[in-house]
């Protein structure tokens, strides 16, 4: 756990996690409405072992320090409690922080999951400094689409999850062409492994596109060697050749009128 300091000087924790080699970039990732816990963690863990500095900042500490909630009503319900006292601007301003801890690293990408995922979507237009955002069964963004996306964005979403129906998942992808969107046979909190509803086909699929879609975009696409590219630059370079003007007396022409 480290200590963060954000712009109006509050001081919150999160957990990071660093590669054992040098950083190919960064990875921000945004909590669910439980806190930051065991799920969380292992996500940072896992993009660290991929080669990132990764962190996970605890947005809930402006309300309440060291949370971590249960998967049932209370639980929830305790969530939605601390999501409204800390308010969206602060968390915004934390995650803003969080980034900016990271940026030294390299290109920064922004991963959200549950209220995370929300978060992350909303952040992709807010936050500065980042490279890309992927949000994972963000409740409330086909409710709240804002403007055009300024950076890629991703989304997961289960189709048979009971806070975000199918409907508005279609509907959302209708009226947003700029998000990539990504549709599972799965619930709410399908790619956590500790909870009921996990699928791991479902996470495996979103885990190959996410990391597929953050490599593209942090270190670029793998390079692609044509056939025949030296026939076809040894060719460029003739006609390059060719087009250029010969000193007079040594053209075609004749002498100069």
């Amino acid at each position: 756990m480290i200590d963060i300091t954000a712009s109006d000087g509050f001081v919150f924790s999160a957990y990071r996690a660093d590669p054992a080699d040098a950083p190919k970039g960064a990875v921000v990732v945004l909590q669910e409405l439980s806190g930051v816990t065991r799920h969380i963690r292992d996500v940072v863990d896992a993009h660290a072992a991929r080669g990132y500095v990764a962190v996970a900042p605890c947005l809930f500490d402006r309300a309440k320090k060291g949370v971590e909630l249960g998967e049932d009503e209370a639980g929830a319900t305790e969530g939605l409690a601390l999501v409204r006292a800390v308010g969206f601007g602060k968390a915004m301003a934390d995650i803003q922080a969080t980034v900016e801890s990271v940026a030294p690293h390299g290109k920064v990408v922004l991963i959200g999951y549950d209220w995370g995922g929300y978060l992350a979507y909303h952040a992709a237009n807010l936050v500065k400094g980042l490279a890309c955002a992927i949000g994972y069964y963000g409740c409330g963004i086909a409710e709240d689409p804002g403007p055009k996306r300024r950076i890629p964005t991703q989304l997961h979403f289960g189709l048979a999850d009971p806070y975000i129906p199918a409907a508005r998942i279609i509907g959302f992808r209708s009226t947003r062409p700029d998000v990539r969107v990504y549709e599972y046979p799965a619930g709410h909190g399908f790619a956590a492994a500790d909870r009921a509803g996990y699928s791991a086909e479902a996470t495996g699929l979103a885990m190959e596109r996410m990391t597929t879609f953050i490599t593209h975009t942090v270190e670029g696409p793998p390079a692609v060697t044509l056939k025949n590219a030296g026939a076809y630059a040894a060719s460029a370079t003739a006609k390059a050749d060719k087009k250029k003007k010969k000193p007079a007396g040594e053209d075609d022409l004749g002498p100069p009128l």
